[in-house]
């Protein structure tokens, strides 16, 4: 846009500016956020991971242990009702792509199972699914803001009673995966019924699988204690799942944010230069008009004008 008035370059710029100051707020209010959930996950991992290990001694200890939380042995695949997809997007935008992502990956588990129950996580998700036309649970209301290990239980006791009252007979969690600092992936894992070969393969449980060789009593059967040990353990799966998707936003945001700040800095240095061109052709003709003035009050006294 080309402007022809210094005092509306002067007014874009400071409009500039003013906005540059939110961003950057934002990209501040971003990390902060990220990097406290980031220690709360650190906290609880370890005894998630405890659970982790103990649930793969249990299958090393006795190899044809048997859960409804567990596929059989023969590793079934294809279970016939509605599936259950626990998807986690953000209560709101200015994110970059974070949420559109993944609300693509819903779309395409959707596709491939045609009855399927959306249990969605944030007011993004909800608003788009209203709009798209995609049927979600009413009564499934959680933010995505401050994840906390409170509503990760209300969040798994919702899924589990489904789970056992045979509402769904397989749970999807669809999330965003923060590997690290640069990088985020979005994650679509089958959760219910666990497969017992992702405990026996763990890195962790092989690490102390020397203890599998000792001699255990389960009580009062096997079966319960899995049926007691897993939903703890689906506890910190989703609360896992809920911290680094609420990280992998604040990063998403961090980033849009940063790109807006640049963003500003480059329109702010294309106006200050157009701002300057004006000034100084201002000036020119300022300069310009005296001179001519000059040579016409010489003319006009008999001077030569030169």
């Amino acid at each position: 846009m080309a402007y022809t008035n210094e005092n509306d370059i002067k007014a874009r710029i400071a409009g500039i500016r003013d906005t540059r100051k939110i961003t950057n707020a934002m990209y501040l209010i971003a990390s902060t956020k990220m990097r406290k959930a980031k220690a709360a996950l650190d906290l609880t991992r370890p005894y998630f991971d405890a659970l982790h290990v103990e649930i793969a001694r249990v299958f090393r200890t006795v190899s044809n242990a048997e859960s409804r939380f567990f596929y059989p042995q023969e590793g079934e695949e294809d279970l016939p009702g509605a599936y259950g997809y626990l998807v986690i997007t953000a209560d709101r935008g200015l994110a970059g792509a974070y949420n559109l992502s993944v609300l693509k990956e819903m779309h395409r588990l959707l596709a491939l199972h045609g009855e399927s129950r959306v249990y969605m996580v944030g007011d993004y998700g909800r608003q788009y699914c209203r709009t798209h036309g995609v049927a979600v649970e009413e009564g499934f209301r959680f933010s995505a803001q401050d994840a906390t290990l409170h509503r990760a239980r209300e969040i798994s006791a919702i899924l589990l009673d489904a789970y056992e009252a045979g509402e769904i007979t397989k749970l999807f969690l669809i999330y965003t995966d923060f590997c690290n600092g640069l990088q985020t992936n979005v994650v679509a894992e089958p959760i219910l019924p666990f497969h017992r070969a992702a405990f026996l393969k763990s890195s962790k449980s092989k690490s102390r699988s020397r203890r599998a060789s000792e001699a255990f009593e389960f009580y009062p059967s096997v079966t319960q204690v899995l049926d007691q040990i897993v939903p703890s353990y689906v506890i910190g799966y989703i609360y896992s799942a809920l911290v680094d998707s609420f990280c992998s936003e604040q990063n998403a945001r961090m980033t849009a944010m940063d790109s807006a700040n640049q963003n500003a800095q480059q329109l702010i240095d294309t106006l200050t230069l157009e701002y300057n061109h004006l000034r100084q052709n201002a000036v020119t003709q300022e300069i310009t008009e005296i001179s001519a003035g000059a040579k016409a009050q010489k003319r006009s006294k008999g001077g030569s004008g030169i």
